[in-house]
């Protein structure tokens, strides 16, 4: 059985990946930019999910992609975070 902190971090873990599924000029049209919406956990419990693209300062021109996975109800979050670089 998975605890619940391990499924928030599941979850941030695999919205990150979706996130970072954009081609490069999909990103860079979105950066700066951020949402947050509604979901479920697969225990069936509350929870907000967090997406925010942003640009890296170091390096330049690089692309930070961080989740945020929030439980409101157990006042616990966990976070996941990618560096993208410009295609060579």
């Amino acid at each position: 059985m998975t605890s619940p902190a391990d499924e928030l971090t599941q979850m941030a873990e695999e919205e990150l990946m979706a996130a970072c599924a954009l081609t490069w000029p999909e990103l860079k049209r979105i950066t700066p930019w951020g949402d947050t919406f509604e979901g479920f956990a697969p225990s069936g419990r509350t929870v907000e999910v967090e997406r925010r693209y942003l640009w890296a300062h170091d390096p330049a021109g690089a692309i930070v992609v961080e989740v945020e996975v929030r439980d409101a109800a157990a006042k616990t979050c966990v976070e996941a975070r990618a560096l993208l670089h410009a295609p060579g």
